[in-house]
């Protein structure tokens, strides 16, 4: 499904953000990527749909070629990429189905979409996904009046909006408190496995990628570091990705904190 090779990313002249990144991605798959702040987590998401140009190397996205693509082809293949962000990136000013149907912006063309006109069976979608992430009720609510997690839930069903072949989820739970967080990936899991979705979900959590997702990948200063199962994330490992830390007593500290 996705395919990465020898991606690199610079920054000016000495700044390497991504260094010989080379990762799969099968039709499916949920891979949580980790590692400490600055290791290249967001610019490899950000490469793939090139909203950061990469320096080099190739990203394939089925048979197609993303590296290579012309602006116009570009924009096309984006809708094939479900885009999940930190900071939700709704328009606070518009409805909650308004933020949805924005999702179909790549589909209608430029005076339907300024006009509002979309087909009736977008907005039945729009209503569906509400129901499915728990917000049945909230189509007229303005994007300025949810909660974090009830934003958050809006940006999925956005991006599910586009009917994506694939899913990019850039820090999901950074700005939530633990238990919306926890109901926040399991929803991203869950819609996932329903749909067959690939992603690629960029989190700090180290308990809960191993909690939502099978595969992890870790990064330090644009290397990858591991690959491999959730379960496979020893001390040791995570002092690899991370650095010296007690990472026994940090777990315990976790369990406690959501038992």
């Amino acid at each position: 499904m996705l395919r990465i090779e020898a991606l690199c990313k610079r920054y000016g002249r000495d700044a390497l953000a991504l260094d010989d990144v080379r990762l799969n991605l099968a039709a499916g798959e949920v891979i949580a990527l980790i590692g400490p702040s600055g290791a290249g987590k967001s610019t490899l998401i950000r490469c793939i749909n090139r909203l950061v140009e990469p320096t080099s190397g190739k990203i394939w996205l089925g048979d197609t070629e993303l590296t290579s693509l012309n602006s116009r082809a570009l924009r096309k293949a984006r809708r094939r990429i479900g885009m999940i962000f930190q900071e939700f990136a709704l328009v606070e000013r518009l409805s909650v189905m308004e933020n949805l149907l924005s999702g179909r912006l790549g589909y209608v063309g430029f005076w339907r979409a300024a006009l509002r006109k979309f087909p009736q069976s977008d907005i039945d979608r729009a209503f569906d996904l509400l129901d499915r992430v728990g917000l049945p009720d909230y189509a007229d609510r303005r994007a300025d009046a949810l909660s974090g997690g009830q934003r958050q839930r809006v940006g999925i069903a956005r991006a599910l909006m586009q009917t994506p072949d694939m899913l990019l989820v850039d820090e999901p739970t950074a700005s939530l408190d633990p238990r919306t967080s926890r109901q926040i990936m399991r929803l991203i899991s869950e819609i996932c496995a329903e749909q067959g979705l690939p992603a690629i979900i960029n989190i700090h959590d180290v308990p809960l990628a191993q909690r939502y997702c099978r595969r992890i990948v870790g990064l330090r200063q644009g290397r990858i570091v591991y690959d491999g199962p959730a379960e496979g994330l020893s001390a040791e490992v995570l002092t690899d990705i991370y650095g010296a830390e007690d990472w026994e007593a940090s777990s315990r500290a976790d369990e406690g904190a959501e038992a």
